[in-house]
């Protein structure tokens, strides 16, 4: 072998040593990319699961609590800017009024597959307007009413589906007096029982408050006699709420003869801020167990949650004013009543109202903090719809003055008389 071979040979040599020290550089240093990879994926899971992803999706094994939403979607719903919230897309309720009022104005269809879904809070003037629904409205195809069972068929003009969900037209499918949650979670499923068969349906939910005193004492003066809604589920998170979640007031049957005092100060009496409860997303505040979150922090959410779905739905009223009540909702759904609304101011409420002391009364207003809060965002609402649609119809005064005045009227008219439950001398206030 030559020097010349000698020389080649070691250079091949080097070349390989060289090649094969690269090698392992370029496997360590793929190496540590894939640790880097990897440790970064795992610190991303650790966040994701320990901050973003709600127990309900993420957690592997069987969790007793009822599904509710992460904090972060609590914290987005409490940032969100409320006067300028825009559609329902994300609540649940359905299509929403300012919806209808958008340009694709979005239009109540009875011919279609959309559904008016009543949500009826106790004392608030639910029976009188659920008795309009059926009764007053004139339709192509009119509610065909039976006297003793109270209860009315309402199908559309071509085929015998429901367009209402409501008391007087379904019954209480969802359960007494069924709440936001409650409702949002069982229309749909009870509606496909009913009808036989499963439809996608658009939703336009309807509510009245009331001033929240005037409602509370209403509610107090009518548990007085002898009425308690024991029949309610209050179900969320998919189960009711037991009895060490919501204990009874009172022992028995009933809580008749019952102080102001001793209703006001049990802690787990729903007649304070009703209002609110019944409107908010319950799952947010884990539903009925009080130990979820602290009650500052539980009544912050739920009023967000509840002014929010006020919002969210396609028409509320109040019960003080009746004839702005019917403006709004014959503009909004392009219906006519055939009678005028009526306004009861004295009620059996309002004479025990004038009643109360000074130290009486204020305890009433603590306790319904939150549903005088709600009621007051609601009144300016009411009154903030009314001036725009106002506006908007250049024949106003005329519409104004023959409200609930059609050329003809319907044949049906409810008994004078008013069931048990609900007798309490204002008829217009149950």
């Amino acid at each position: 072998m030559g020097f010349t071979d000698v020389v080649v040979q070691s250079d091949c040599e080097q070349l390989l040593k060289d090649i094969q020290m690269r090698r392992k550089t370029e496997h360590r240093i793929t190496l540590r990319k894939l640790v880097m990879f990897f440790a970064l994926l795992t610190l991303f899971g650790i966040i994701y699961f320990g901050y973003f992803c709600s127990d309900n999706r993420c957690s592997f094994s069987y969790n007793p609590k009822p599904a509710i939403y992460s904090e972060w979607t609590v914290m987005n719903l409490l940032s969100t800017n409320i006067t300028d919230f825009k559609s329902a897309k994300d609540t649940g309720t359905g299509v929403s009024y300012n919806d209808m009022q958008s340009e694709n104005q979005l239009r109540f269809d009875m011919n279609a597959h959309d559904v008016m879904v009543f949500l009826h809070i106790q004392k608030t003037g639910g029976t009188s307007f659920g008795r309009h629904l059926v009764q007053d409205l004139d339709l192509q195809r009119p509610c065909t009413c039976q006297r003793k069972r109270k209860i009315c068929y309402c199908f559309r003009p071509s085929r015998n589906e429901n367009w209402l969900f409501s008391r007087y037209s379904t019954g209480w499918k969802c359960g007494l007096h069924a709440d936001f949650t409650e409702l949002t979670g069982c229309v749909d499923s009870e509606l496909d029982k009913n009808e036989g068969k499963s439809i996608k349906r658009r939703y336009f939910y309807l509510t009245l408050l009331r001033d929240p005193v005037s409602r509370y004492l209403s509610e107090y003066k009518h548990v007085q006699r002898g009425a308690t809604w024991r029949m309610s589920r209050h179900w969320c998170g998919g189960h009711p709420a037991s009895l060490e979640e919501l204990p009874k007031c009172y022992n028995g049957t009933f809580w008749t003869d019952v102080t102001l005092n001793s209703f006001a100060d049990c802690p787990y009496n729903l007649a304070a801020n009703r209002q609110t409860r019944m409107l908010a997303d319950l799952s947010l505040i884990g539903c009925y167990n009080s130990s979820y979150m602290n009650q500052e922090e539980r009544n912050r959410v739920m009023l967000a949650s509840a002014k929010r779905n006020l919002l969210s739905i396609a028409f509320f009223g109040l019960t003080e004013f009746q004839k702005l009540n019917q403006y709004i909702f014959e503009e909004t759904f392009n219906l006519r009543f055939a009678v005028t609304f009526t306004q009861h101011n004295t009620t059996l409420s309002a004479v025990y109202k004038s009643l109360l002391n000074a130290e009486e009364l204020e305890k009433v207003k603590k306790i319904n903090a939150l549903d005088i809060e709600l009621y007051n965002f609601a009144k300016h609402y009411l009154f903030r719809r009314f001036e725009k649609l106002r506006a908007k119809n250049t024949n106003f005064k005329e519409r104004w003055a023959h409200l609930g005045q059609l050329p003809s009227q319907t044949a049906f008219d409810w008994e004078k008389e008013v069931e048990t439950e609900a007798a309490d001398n204002e008829v217009n206030y149950t």
